[in-house]
């Protein structure tokens, strides 16, 4: 499987928290003054979104507000109604336990679901009223909005069920133990970078190989001169590339290798990125790393390293 072991994404939730999830994993995570940032942020810029939108206008803003909260009226009571249906449904003395609460035997359970029925009950016809006679004073984005958010976290929902199911371990045979690793160092030139990403590669394995697309000849003979001082012995491949191509060559030698490799074998690309000292000047640079992630990322058995040096 593809990395990247310095933007690896792991995830962080059990299967069950997976099951139990509608929302984006960054809305659940707390900032530093422990509230839920991500959240309040994407809240703050809706509700400006909506205020822009409908001119601060109140008028035009509580059908939105009265359908939602009305809406939430019918759902709550109507949950809570469903809830004592199945507690007068309970052998007494029998607990079940929900998410966040315990079910339990109630005698009084039919008289509770009936008020929490008609109570549903009004707030459903409330809400209908709302959304057809204020529909074209913008009610209709509610509407709207409110069926495909449910879309949107069913969605979201099955994404985290299905990404647990395949990351269990359960019933998951252990994959044999790597016994040979292959590295790959695409290198431009010959520069502080360079030596201390080799020097982090020589440590993952003893089978280390530098691959220098050449597409100016001059540069590349300076390049095997300085090499020969400070390659340490590690073996460079030149590969020519007479119409000034980059990725082409390079992908097409770590496909040489890829099909060669046994089932105890696999190949780690250690990629040298300097970080200049502001971040604009980002821009003025191949991003080589990248590059190879948006193509290598599906492929098994091949591991992308960024070995950063900076630049003061």
């Amino acid at each position: 499987m593809a990395a990247n072991t310095a933007f690896a994404d792991f995830p962080r939730l059990s299967a069950l928290q997976a099951a139990d999830s509608f929302l984006p994993r960054q809305l659940t995570y707390r900032g530093s003054r422990l509230v839920y940032s991500y959240g309040i942020a994407a809240l703050a810029i809706i509700a400006s979104l909506l205020v822009i939108l409908f001119q601060a206008s109140v008028n035009n803003l509580i059908p939105l507000y009265a359908i939602g909260v009305f809406l939430s009226f019918t759902l709550s009571q109507a949950g809570m109604a469903h809830r004592w249906w199945k507690a007068g449904h309970l052998t007494p003395g029998v607990e079940i336990k929900e998410p966040d609460s315990i079910l339990r035997h109630d005698d009084g359970w039919l008289h509770k679901m009936i008020i929490n029925g008609i109570g549903s009950s009004c707030t459903l016809v409330v809400t209908f009223i709302f959304a057809i006679t204020k529909f074209k004073d913008g009610a209709w984005i509610v509407v709207i909005l409110i069926p495909s958010l449910v879309g949107i976290f069913l969605m979201i929902h099955r994404h985290y069920t299905n990404l647990a199911s395949q990351l269990t371990l359960e019933k998951h045979i252990p994959p044999g133990r790597i016994s040979r690793l292959r590295v790959i160092m695409p290198i431009s030139g010959m520069h502080r970078g360079t030596v201390a990403a080799l020097r982090y590669a020589r440590t993952l394995s003893d089978d280390v190989t530098a691959v220098h697309v050449s597409i100016d000849e001059k540069e590349t003979v300076k390049l095997e001169e300085k090499w020969e001082n400070w390659g340490e012995g590690v073996r460079l491949v030149v590969l020519n590339s007479p119409y000034r191509l980059f990725l082409e060559p390079l992908l097409e030698y770590i496909d040489k290798i890829d099909v060669t490799l046994r089932g105890d074998e696999a190949i780690t690309i250690v990629v040298p990125q300097f970080i200049p000292k502001h971040w604009w000047n980002n821009f003025l640079h191949t991003r080589t790393a990248e590059m190879l992630r948006k193509v290598l990322l599906q492929r098994e058995n091949i591991v992308i390293t960024e070995v950063p040096y900076q630049v003061h």
